[in-house]
């Protein structure tokens, strides 16, 4: 059972995403909070594993309570709490720029359909982000971190590959189909990329990806 706690001040978004995710085998909704300063006591006690929340609250908003839960990570930089998946209004939103930087597993618009919410819980639990390249690039600007391009230097030729894919959204099944490899091997090359860049996750890997320049709007890397 996946355990999720919503976060958003609109109580009729709160019921509406309840009605979507209690219908659901398997999923199941713990609590509910309508600002983010209840979320990390919420989150202590109810022990969710996906929380979906909102960026744009008063009080605590959403990119505030996203650094509180995820603040305590693991000494390898993983995040120890639950997932959180960020709900926005507007794509190009700056607010979930920052919460993706803080540490969230990916982004949903409000108006995405049930079953793109559905999926969207299900992939972060197990583990994934949820990357949507064209929102990414609205998002990310290429600036000239030299720190970071040279990490970005240091892949093999077959990590940059599958990072290039991660950009355009692929999952492992996909990018293993698209580069002639098993998914054994393309999650062990998501791993060591992950390592080599020092990020927590696949979207803070594309987003160093799109800052950097290393991935530009519109090109498409061949593999090597």
């Amino acid at each position: 059972m996946i355990k999720v706690l919503l976060v958003d001040d609109e109580p009729l978004v709160r019921s509406g995403l309840r009605a979507i995710l209690d219908g659901e085998t398997g999923l199941e909704v713990v609590g509910e909070a309508g600002d983010g300063a209840e979320v990390p006591a919420l989150a202590a006690r109810l022990r969710p594993d996906v929380v979906l929340m909102d960026v744009r609250m008063p009080g605590i908003d959403g990119i505030q309570a996203t650094r509180l839960l995820l603040e305590g990570n693991r000494p390898d930089g993983t995040p120890a709490g639950p997932k959180v998946l960020v709900l926005t209004t507007f794509g190009s939103d700056d607010y979930v720029y920052e919460a993706l930087r803080c540490g969230a597993a990916g982004f949903l618009l409000k108006r995405s359909r049930p079953e793109e919410i559905i999926q969207a819980v299900r992939t972060v639990a197990s583990g994934d982000s949820v990357v949507f390249p064209e929102a990414v690039r609205q998002l990310t600007v290429p600036g000239h971190d030299q720190a970071a391009a040279k990490l970005l230097a240091a892949l093999s030729g077959r990590e940059q590959d599958v990072l290039a894919e991660l950009a355009a959204g692929r999952n492992n099944s996909e990018i293993a189909s698209a580069l002639y490899l098993s998914p054994e091997t393309v999650k062990s090359h998501v791993a060591s990329l992950l390592a080599k860049l020092r990020v927590r996750d696949r979207t803070q890997a594309v987003i160093m990806a799109y800052e950097t320049g290393f991935i530009k709007p519109g090109a498409r890397r061949t593999g090597g």
